[in-house]
């Protein structure tokens, strides 16, 4: 499989999880807003922080089109157009985001909407670039996105399988080489019952490409269950307070629980480990100290032939081991033995 390499970051098997915080519409259409949630976001030690460098006109025109959510408790159904319109950042402000996320230390990457958005983010040399769900059949971005040599990453929200080859294929046919899938559930939150996590491994096979999670529910378990499937790419909603109005803050990670987010995920890499098998540096104690060796069942006297009787099995694991009982039994005893001395091939005549 061949590892992506965003600005130093490495994605794929054998690297950390590449852990990305989704500004998304979060900002409420407020840079200073933005600004405190790149802080916030690096300060809980992500990866990356993604934007949506986005123009409502390029995907909505029809401005009787609705859109239902929960914000503060209250349900709220409201035009489209209004919503996404209300939260566009003016292109003035993407510089400024950018140089923020850079001097936080996290890399700066965004979804385009149009040809325009993406040149505008070639420009300003973003080292990454997101395709979201609902363009994953706009083939010619994503060709144009391949043209880029950029790295890509494709959300396979909603996707058929058939969906997901057309789109691959259009990327690389187009070029492109450097390529992670995410897998999806557009639904929002997503309930436990429709994330299916082990679609990332079968996805992984399938595309022969680095692959992790877009993850849309509440909380923080499917993230850690997508890393520990074998994810290494996970995007998760984020807000400063779940509690401000908009679409996406209530099922979103606030700055405490992506916090919790990243620091578990660092701890399970941890813990995956090594698919080797045999005892590791902290089994060594456990051997000597717990494992149990042949030890003499009664006093010995020099000169005795060992029969079984005259063994027993106890604690540490220092002497001759239990499964090598026959090559002692019928030995002679060099020197006298107490009751419970652990047996060693000192204490014996040669065979």
């Amino acid at each position: 499989m061949r590892p992506v390499d965003a600005s130093g970051h490495v994605i794929g098997p054998a690297a950390p999880c590449f852990i990305a915080a989704e500004v998304g519409l979060n900002h409420n259409g407020d840079i200073s807003l933005a600004h405190r949630m790149i802080d916030a976001a690096s300060d809980a030690g992500v990866d990356g922080v993604k934007f949506q460098t986005y123009r409502t006109d390029d995907f909505v025109s029809d401005r009787s089109l609705t859109y239902e959510y929960v914000s503060v408790g209250q349900t709220v159904i409201e035009s489209q157009y209004e919503m996404f319109r209300r939260y566009q950042l003016e292109d003035s402000v993407w510089v400024e985001l950018r140089n923020h996320c850079r001097d936080r230390g996290v890399v700066f990457f965004s979804t385009p909407t149009g040809l325009e958005t993406l040149e505008q983010l070639v420009q300003l040399g973003v080292p990454l670039l997101k395709n979201g769900s609902d363009y994953l059949t706009h083939v010619p971005l994503i060709a144009a996105m391949a043209h880029t040599g950029i790295p890509t990453v494709l959300s396979t929200g909603m996707a058929t399988l058939s969906e997901i080859e057309d789109a691959v294929n259009v990327f690389r046919n187009a070029g492109g080489h450097d390529l992670v899938l995410l897998h999806c559930t557009s639904s929002y939150p997503t309930p436990p019952d429709d994330v299916h996590l082990r679609k990332i491994p079968s996805l992984e096979t399938r595309f022969d490409c680095p692959v992790g999670l877009s993850d849309h529910t509440d909380g923080i378990v499917a993230a850690i269950g997508a890393v520990a499937i074998g994810g290494c790419f996970l995007e998760k909603h984020f807000t400063l307070d779940k509690r401000l109005p908009g679409p996406d803050h209530r099922f979103s990670a606030d700055p405490r629980e992506l916090r919790e987010l990243v620091g578990a995920i660092r701890t399970l890499e941890r813990a995956l480990g090594t698919a080797e098998i045999g005892p590791v540096e902290s089994d060594l104690v456990g051997r000597r100290d717990y494992r149990l060796s042949c030890v003499a069942a009664r006093e010995l006297a020099s000169g005795t032939v060992l029969s079984e009787r005259d063994v027993a099995f106890h604690r540490p694991g220092s002497g001759i081991p239990p499964g090598r009982l026959e090559e002692i039994v019928g030995r002679r005893v060099r020197v006298d033995v107490s009751a419970g001395t652990v047996l060693r091939s000192e204490h014996l005549e040669a065979a």
